[in-house]
């Protein structure tokens, strides 16, 4: 069994339902609707074909709204592109006309620019490519010098090297997209640039007030996030580890360690965490990685990610069927030798354990990986008990038997948890852990004389955990 989900951006390349069937056979979990592209009824129109394939398949698929966030760019050039050459003077400017750009001057949508720059600082464009050192601000212009030359062309991203950009995380774009979000229900809603928890709270406030109850993503991609993480992931439900803008920001060659500890302090907060940008990006024109590519995945597999992230990759690739394949294959291959590796072992940074269900779901996990259980099955309101059993990395499959609908949906991004619809209301007592382990028979995932680790509240409601029973599956 994979225990890593797979995240995949929909786009033009997947808009095609038996595209999409074959996707989610082939292994897809959840899926992205990136705000940045398209308007709100392709949205709509893409959230309802996965619910309409996922239903056919009878399985459990989520829907995560990425909003765009502050969008810091250059505006657009008269000839679509211009050619900057090394040394040459080039300007930014806020108030120039926003299609009128040379290879001199050219537009810039973010108005705070000149107010967020000084001389010395160096701007990034183009995710990097393009490199400029500022010389001079004056007014509304922005003056630079080119360091690093080349093609650019219109509404190009711009870094300031080191962060300090002020932009809002929110923009009023995000704030509609969030209505949009909420009235196509998802699962969840993953917040751009947030630069500290009140950003995070802020977004909260806003999802909630449209009536919407899906989990916060807070993307990592700020040089700003990094001095303040922790305190942005106990404001978050999800963490992603936004790797585009966040390696612009801080060079390329700080990002494998921050990858690495963003993963670290999410799962040390009970947090699942998404690592993202360029997995396996030549797989946009080609049916298999590069082997860097597959490097790239496999490491964060062991690094304790709980999602991998396609982008470009399935939205606008060639491949977006094959893309997935060789993404569930190498995830499986990576979780395969951490079995082997002297490293891997029942593991959990935190010894203390504040509440109740969280001591349940660890002894669980430990007493399951002593006795080669089977399985550890939860039976759950809100899932909180199969993540937190999941944080400690056993190898041993985690169910999360649930009536909820939306409850099994959240699981879909939580690595080596598999939902099971499943209520417990129906029957009590004893005989409500003899339905769960008949329904696991029934999917082939017990058999007779495994054992099983189970956890439940002795009460109805979420966070209610209190109990653990160890049983031997009967003939």
């Amino acid at each position: 069994m994979r225990r890593t989900k797979i995240l995949a951006t929909l786009g033009p390349a997947t808009d095609d339902a038996d595209t999409l069937k074959r996707m989610i056979s082939a292994g897809l979990d959840a899926v992205r609707l990136n705000f940045s592209h398209g308007s709100a009824d392709d949205h709509r129109q893409r959230a309802r074909r996965v619910r309409q394939v996922a239903q056919e398949l009878g399985v459990d698929v989520a829907i995560l709204a990425d909003l765009q966030g502050p969008k810091i760019r250059i505006e657009s050039f008269a000839n679509e592109a211009v050619t900057l050459t090394d040394g040459a003077r080039f300007v930014l400017d806020t108030a120039h006309p926003p299609h009128a750009g040379t290879a001199e001057i050219v537009g810039c949508a973010y108005a705070e620019l000149p107010q967020d720059v000084r001389a010395g600082d160096r701007l990034l464009l183009n995710d990097g490519a393009i490199r400029l050192r500022v010389d001079e601000v004056r007014g509304t212009q922005v003056i630079c010098t080119v360091r690093v030359g080349g093609v650019l062309s219109n509404r190009k991203g711009i870094n300031k090297q080191g962060g300090g950009l002020s932009a809002d995380a929110l923009t009023d774009k995000d704030r509609a997209d969030i209505l949009t979000a909420a009235e196509l229900d998802v699962d969840f809603i993953a917040v751009s640039f947030p630069r500290s928890a009140a950003d995070m709270q802020q977004a909260r406030a806003l999802v909630r007030a449209a009536g919407s109850d899906a989990a916060l993503v807070a993307k990592i991609e700020r040089a700003e996030a990094l001095p303040v993480l922790d305190a942005l992931i106990a404001a978050s439900d999800v963490v992603m580890v936004a790797r585009g803008d966040l390696g612009v920001e801080i060079g390329d060659a700080e990002l494998p360690g921050w990858q690495k500890r963003i993963i670290a302090a999410s799962r040390e907060q009970n947090k699942m965490v998404i690592t993202a940008t360029q997995m396996m990006e030549s797989m946009i024109n080609h049916s298999i990685p590069t082997r860097a590519e597959v490097l790239d995945v496999a490491n964060a597999v062991m690094d304790g990610t709980d999602a991998v992230m396609l982008s470009a990759e399935t939205a606008v690739g060639r491949y977006p069927v094959q893309t997935v394949q060789a993404m569930a294959r190498v995830c499986r291959g990576a979780e395969s030798s951490m079995q082997h590796l002297p490293q891997h072992t029942l593991r959990r940074s935190t010894t203390h354990f504040a509440r109740t269900d969280e001591a349940i779901a660890m002894a669980a996990a430990w007493a399951a990986q002593q006795m080669g259980a089977r399985a550890i099955v939860a039976l759950t309101e809100s899932g909180n008990t199969a993540l937190l059993a999941s944080r400690s990395r056993t190898s041993i499959p985690i169910y999360a038997m649930t009536r909820h609908d939306k409850t099994r949906r959240r699981m879909a991004l939580c690595a080596n948890v598999f939902a099971v619809a499943f209520d417990p209301s129906d029957v009590g007592g004893p005989a409500q852990i003899r339905e769960a382990v008949e329904t696991l028979k029934y999917r082939n995932a017990l058999a007779a004389g495994e054992r099983a680790l189970i956890t439940k509240g002795d009460g109805a409601g979420s966070g209610g955990t209190n109990t653990m029973k160890i049983i031997e599956v009967p003939a």
